[in-house]
């Protein structure tokens, strides 16, 4: 199953850290992130970097559940 991963336009500074943590699945489009395709095999960095996110713009979706960010 792949994981659904979606960065919030109104949200994002555009801090980057999601890039270069996992540049395969993001990309930075002028001053805001943007998911590289729909669907992403599952990896932990992509849970670290909604982690990290400034901004928490990132949501990680496995199905229906929301897996990222973590709430520790």
């Amino acid at each position: 199953m792949t994981w659904n991963v979606r960065v919030d336009p109104q949200l994002c500074q555009g801090s980057g850290m999601c890039a270069g943590t996992v540049p395969e699945v993001f990309a930075l489009d002028g001053d805001r992130a943007r998911a590289r395709a729909d669907g992403a095999e599952p990896d932990e960095l992509i849970l670290d970097a909604a982690d990290i996110c400034p901004a928490l713009a990132i949501t990680v979706h496995d199905g229906n559940t929301v897996i990222g960010p973590r709430r520790d």
